[in-house]
């Protein structure tokens, strides 16, 4: 299995982690907060198992290769080894974390590529200890969310001589920007939207500073103030942070970088104002300033500050776009002597595409269907027309912002979707429409020309069907659709909105779930997780296709859903296309399921433990369609 993990960078609030922390003595102290993100470079890992072992080769920036390095999968040799300082004692310090919590065997870790500058402020070493974490949940699927890797991660890097800040293993996040709130032990993380791509170019200054002295001189400020002078150390780091934290994260939600520079700007500025004087001969930093009054570079550039502990260790320019990224590092390559790397905060690919699975062959509503899809079954719909029940699924996508469906057909069917969403009805029969209806006529084949159909040739299961539009999708998050439901919300945001409004919160794939009893479970997959964000978001931790409730009741009960209700799946779902992959790999491997099909719920759990999935108890009504007495109750109940 292949990991990366970013390294991070702290956009803004740098010390408030530790500063915040002081609230267990001192009440009166604010909260911290800060704004991180991911940078574009990081750690590559290949891992994999070993049965009593911890082996870890690495890779320098460089491309200097060094060990492999051996430790016995034992606690008291794996303490040892953290205790000891140094690269390896970071992965040391989280295996002896792990080992002591979950019943794990042994790692082997090849991080065979290495392009994140070490001691630049970016958290090189909590870029190692996530990745570690996140290679035993993985490999051993302790199902883990990416809250509880980060934990692990700090767990495992405060074993060591190291005393990181809370904030650094917020890499675990990836390249999505966070808001991390600091009350003494507690920790809240809220991930950020991105809707505008940020350039930044991170400067290394070539300089020195000492990071301990910084720590020292400002940790002296706490957890009471004796003096004016520590009174607005305090003062910075609690309520003037938070301000400008909050006014940040509101710019990158909107895509106001003009903004966010100039916040950039003010927080250098108070920065020195309010620190600078406690550590003169750290924060004073001649090279950071003069980088950032630089007169070339003002054309292109939003804003900047300093980054990590601050001093004259590395910065970081907002600019204004990918033109002059590269202008500014070349004219502070050139004229500066300092190398630069490029740090993009891309916005979240937008979500255009939506599959919608039509090629089964419907047996529980024989003989139906030996004449009628049951996709094309008729229902009344909200609107009170008469429509085939795909054509309202359809309208609720595009309703919801989707630009293109596919539907996933056998070829035998072709004719009747073509018939429906790319002809026009005969003059003839056109001519008996109402001049409404003729209007009508209109709409459907405009409807239409945003409908593909993909063919299924043979009939191998729902993971099969996903798969044939692999290629339509092509590489972007898409929407699937079950083809034999229909949805309505119980708001006025649409059910498919909730899940869209999710996915572009968290950037990880999404299913919409509702609470079902146990005796339905035979008809539905079912999910459990943890419970995230206030209990509004499911960290799913495992999936299982149509459970009976003995095994419901064994594994999946979770937290906040009615004793002997289950959550299963609601029939929609957002996917990035790494499901693709997996699909491939189990057809390629012939990994059919017990009836002789590829299911998709095995590749689903492939995704969690891989990526992190997400679940949302939708606020709405599902109605099936697939059987006689379903199909009865949605006629007289929908719309």
């Amino acid at each position: 299995m292949k990991i990366f993990v970013p390294g991070r960078i702290c956009l803004f609030g740098e010390h408030s982690d530790w500063a915040g922390g002081y609230r267990r003595i001192n009440a009166d102290v604010e909260k911290g907060c800060a704004l991180i993100v991911g940078t574009n470079q990081g750690l590559y890992a290949q891992v994999k198992q070993h049965p009593d072992k911890l082996i870890i080769t690495a890779s320098l920036e460089d491309g200097t290769r060094s060990g492999p390095f051996e430790i016995p999968m034992e606690r008291e040799a794996l303490l040892k080894e953290a205790t000891q300082g140094g690269f390896l004692s970071y992965a040391a310090g989280v295996a002896y974390q792990i080992l002591t919590h979950y019943r794990v065997r042994g790692l082997e870790i090849d991080n065979y590529r290495t392009d994140l500058p070490v001691q630049k402020g970016l958290s090189s070493s909590a870029a190692i200890c996530v990745l570690v974490a996140r290679a035993f949940n993985r490999i051993y699927d302790l199902k883990m969310t990416v809250r509880g890797e980060m934990e692990y991660a700090y767990a495992g890097e405060i074993t060591t001589p190291s005393r990181c800040g809370r904030l650094d293993q917020g890499c675990a996040y990836g390249n999505r920007p966070v808001m991390m709130t600091f009350d003494g032990d507690r920790l809240d993380v809220e991930e950020i939207k991105v809707s505008q791509t940020l350039h930044y170019v991170i400067v290394d200054l070539k300089a020195f500073k000492d990071t301990k002295e910084i720590l020292s001189k400002l940790n002296k400020c706490y957890p009471f103030a004796d003096n004016e002078q520590q009174r607005k150390v305090q003062e910075y780091l609690g309520p003037i942070n938070a301000d400008i934290v909050s006014r940040a994260a509101k710019a990158v939600c909107s895509g106001d970088a003009e903004t966010l520079g100039k916040l950039m700007r003010e927080a250098q500025a108070k920065f020195d104002e309010h620190l600078q004087p406690v550590c003169p001969s750290q924060l004073t930093s001649p090279i950071l300033h003069k980088l950032l009054a630089y007169g070339p570079i003002q054309p292109y550039i939003l804003g900047g500050k300093g980054v990590g502990s601050q001093g004259d260790g590395t910065a970081q320019l907002l600019v204004k776009d990918s033109a002059a990224q590269d202008a500014v590092i070349e004219i502070i390559e050139r004229d500066l002597n300092m190398s630069c790397m490029k740090l993009n905060i891309d916005s979240l690919n937008r979500l255009r595409k939506a599959v919608i699975p039509s090629a089964g062959f419907g047996s529980r509503l024989y003989p139906a269907t030996k004449t009628l899809k049951k996709e094309m079954f008729p229902i009344i719909d909200t609107d009170g027309r008469a429509k085939p029940v795909i054509m309202a699924i359809i309208e609720q996508l595009i309703a919801g912002g989707i630009e293109e469906v596919c539907i996933v057909i056998q070829e035998g069917d072709r004719e009747m979707f073509e018939e429906f969403f790319h002809r026009q009805l005969s003059v003839e029969h056109a001519n008996k429409l109402s001049v409404e209806d003729r209007h009508y006529m209109k709409y459907l084949m405009d409807l239409g020309n945003k409908v593909s159909f993909v063919v299924q040739d043979s009939q191998d299961g729902f993971g099969h069907a996903v798969y044939c539009a692999k290629e339509w999708v092509n590489d972007e998050p898409f929407m699937l659709v079950l083809g034999d439901h229909l949805f309505s919300s119980n708001t006025e945001t649409s059910c498919i909105q909730q899940l869209i409004d999710l996915y572009e919160r968290t950037g990880r794939s999404v299913v919409g779930l509702q609470e079902t009893p146990a005796e339905d479970l035979k008809r539905y997959g079912c999910v459990t997780g943890i419970w995230e964000d206030d209990g509004s978001i499911l960290s799913i931790t495992e999936f299982a296709e149509k459970p009976t409730p003995e095994y419901a009741r064994e594994q999946l009960t979770t937290q906040h859903v009615k004793e002997g209700n289950f959550l299963t799946i609601f029939g929609q779902y957002i996917l990035t296309p790494r499901i693709f992959e997996l699909l491939g790999d189990n057809i390629s491997r012939n990994m059919r399921c017990e009836n002789g099909e590829y299911q998709l719920t095995p590749c689903l759990d492939r995704l969690r433990s891989e990526e992190g999935f997400i679940g949302c108890r939708v606020d709405g009504c599902r109605y099936d369609i697939g059987h006689p007495e379903a199909y009865r109750k949605t006629v007289s109940n929908y719309s």
